[in-house]
């Protein structure tokens, strides 16, 4: 047996616990160990019986006097109950549902016992404590795994408690103790203080003192972001001996185009667009995040540089995450080139349009593959096998988190080189985020918005504020303004009955609701993701013509939907939703010239909701609301660790700057003297292995 065994082969484990371990992640002996305590309960300071108040946490050690199992009349509940005494007094403890018990513990057993102390009708007892049987009352304590020490509190999941998971990690730990190799250079664990593998794999486990415990949690954090600085490093660094194409600047060209805007750029747009036009000068593949707010012009600097792709001779995929998007994309970047004659197309799952006309799927595929088409605008349709690029030279990738690394590499496999690639987001990325997950992307932000766009007021509304704020809504649509109403969910998925994250409006519900009751007499459409795309573009159209006072939506709307008139954002259950995805619907609206305004909805009165909702409400910064959401939620939440398979630990040292800067700091410094990592072959393993477990999607 290996650290690679799979746990079926692990005696102790049968089919049932291997199916509920597979629901942690957890497959192989390796990932066993590395299954991480989140918390840690210090039972490690005996306290007599005597010295026991209602209320507290403790453990004790003593003997049973006496032990005999009841069943309660109306629950049909079963009670073990016990008496333990040590020298200082006596106690009765009480174990809920738990008969079993009766034949593991018997009178004059000695026992440590930790858990919480309750009042009962006849004094106080131990409830449900942790138990562990001793042979003798001066039993060793190095021997206990869930009392009577600092014990280790799991990840769990319905079925497998943290009891069961140290009653199995310990022999392991043991078993493997000599087999373990310390991945992490001797020179760099020594210049950061870290603890050596074994002792930090034990101490994370079962630690001798808390102090431990932090530094064998100091030690793996390191390691973790230290292999994920040089993943993302490395392949930043095998770009760099890419060879791609070199676009010239058309400075005649770029200077009409910008003369033809109804509108002047900003210097943050200017700087961005010359940044990016340089990049593509260069003969190795760019590979560039374009940051910017909500409403900042994100878009005008792509198209400024696909239209100076076009004038080389060579083509631009534009990617966008929604056949609405995409759409939006043909129309806005059609009417910003109309004065230069492109060849522009559209290609999505149901659509196929060039130069605003509709044209048969294989035509446009045809003229993609001869080079024809200048700019292809798309979805996912544009990573199809069918699709083949005559020269492409630049992806642009609008909201490029939303695409996962496979499906970038397709698109920018579609050419004989590597063609540059322009990622867009919204979605402002903390500044540890952006060092580490996107740290191979080179960083642009548009930190600036246009001249004169008013501040969108936002307001958090209680449910007794409700009637007030429809009255509002009222009269905006009254003075021919239009609304959006946002809901977390499309339907209930429980048959009505109503539980935690159901709890909320659905938008079935709230568009029936609107239409019949609130707001009969005006016009109300709804939108989601389920419809097919010439429903949903039908209804957009309506909106966009004013056609509809109130849009009911999901978060379809979320990105890049720009709807003038519109002028007031409300959303129900905002507590559902992160910040930035808050501050997304909110730059939906004032993106006219009238006063805008945004109204979150909520019927939660946690302080974690409250604190969010009011940095959302003094923040206009998303930037800074990046940061904020990263503080508040961690960055597990906001970004899934699921999906991106950093491990918790990894996830919970994104929120420290100072431990990412040293970490990515001393991987450039390993990398700029050994790029192939040929001195660390144990190193290039464990690379190896975090890249089979990691996805950055």
């Amino acid at each position: 047996m290996n650290l690679d065994t799979p746990v079926n082969k692990i005696p102790r484990i049968g089919a049932e616990y291997q199916k509920k371990l597979k629901r942690l992640g957890i497959k192989t002996v390796r990932d066993l160990l590395w299954h991480f305590p989140h918390r840690y309960q210090d039972f490690s300071n005996l306290t007599p019986i005597s010295e026991v108040k209602i209320g507290e946490t403790v453990c004790i050690q003593g003997e049973i006097v006496e032990i005999k199992i009841s069943q309660t009349w109306k629950r049909r509940m079963f009670l073990t109950t016990a008496l333990v005494k040590d020298k200082t007094g006596s106690i009765k403890v009480v174990w809920f549902n738990q008969p079993y018990l009766i034949n593991t513990l018997q009178a004059e057993d000695g026992v440590y016992l930790a858990g919480k102390t309750s009042k009962g009708p006849k004094g106080m007892y131990l409830s449900n404590p942790s138990y562990e049987k001793i042979s003798s009352r001066k039993s060793d304590k190095s021997k206990l795994v869930h009392t009577g020490r600092i014990v280790p509190v799991y990840p769990e999941t319905e079925g497998l408690s943290s009891r069961w998971l140290r009653f199995i990690l310990k022999p392991l730990l043991t078993k493997f103790q000599d087999e373990i190799q310390d991945y992490l250079p001797e020179k760099i664990r020594k210049e950061h203080k870290l603890l050596g593998i074994k002792k930090a794999l034990w101490q994370i486990h079962f630690p001798d003192s808390m102090e431990l415990a932090q530094q064998a949690r100091q030690r793996f954090s390191f390691e973790e972001l230290f292999i994920l600085s040089l993943m993302i490093l490395r392949e930043k660094m095998k770009l760099m001996t890419e060879k791609s194409i070199s676009i010239p600047i058309r400075i005649k060209v770029i200077k009409e185009f910008v003369d033809s805007l109804p509108f002047k750029l900003t210097n943050a747009q200017k700087k961005c667009s010359w940044r990016i036009l340089k990049d593509l000068e260069k003969t190795r593949p760019m590979n560039r995040l374009l940051e910017g707010d909500v409403g900042s012009g994100k878009t005008v600097v792509a198209v400024m540089v696909a239209l100076n792709v076009t004038q080389a001779g060579f083509q631009t995929g534009f990617m966008a995450p929604t056949e609405i998007l995409a759409n939006q994309h043909f129309q806005e970047i059609s009417k910003l080139l109309k004065g230069f004659d492109l060849s522009i197309g559209l290609l999505t799952g149901k659509e196929s349009k060039l130069k605003n006309r509709k044209i048969a799927r294989n035509k446009l595929l045809e003229k993609i593959k001869q080079g024809k088409v200048d700019i292809l605008i798309g979805t996912h349709a544009l990573i199809q096998e069918s699709v083949k690029f005559g020269k492409l030279a630049l992806v642009v990738l609008d909201e490029q988190h939303r695409f996962g690394v496979e499906q970038r590499a397709k698109l920018t496999l579609k050419s004989e080189l590597i063609p540059h690639l322009l990622s867009m987001t919204a979605t402002p990325i903390p500044r540890t985020l952006a060092l580490t997950v996107y740290g191979d992307l080179d960083l642009s932000l548009i930190n600036e918005m246009p001249k004169g766009r008013k501040k969108v007021i936002t307001k958090i509304v209680a449910p007794k504020q409700r009637k007030e704020t429809y009255q509002f809504i009222r009269e905006q649509v009254k003075d021919k303004k239009q609304i959006f109403v946002i809901c977390p969910r499309i339907e209930s998925s429980n048959n009505g009955t109503i539980n935690s994250w159901t709890d909320t409006k659905t938008i079935k519900q709230e568009y029936k609701k609107l239409s019949e009751e609130i707001f009969p007499k005006f016009k109300i459409d709804m939108l989601h993701g389920r419809m097919k795309t010439s429903e949903k573009e039908k209804i957009m159209k309506k909106f966009k013509k004013g056609k509809t006072d109130i849009l009911v939506s999901t978060s379809v709307v979320e990105v890049g939907i720009d709807v003038p008139n519109a002028t007031v954002m409300m959303i129900e259950g905002s507590e559902k939703f992160g910040l930035a995805q808050l501050h997304q619907f909110r730059g939906r609206v004032g993106r006219g010239d009238y006063q805008s305004y945004c109204f979150l909805l909520t019927s939660s009165s946690s302080p974690k909701t409250n604190k969010r909702l009011r940095a959302l409400k003094s923040c206009e910064n998303g930037f800074e609301l990046a940061e904020k959401d990263l503080e508040i939620r961690g960055p597990g939440e906001l970004l899934g660790s699921r999906q991106w398979g950093i491990p918790d630990l990894s996830m919970a040292s994104l929120k420290d700057v100072f431990l990412v800067e040293k970490t990515r700091n001393t991987a450039k410094e390993l990398l700029n003297k050994d790029p192939q990592l040929k001195k660390h072959p144990l190193l290039q393993k464990r690379l190896k292995l975090f890249k089979q477990r990691i996805h950055l999607e």
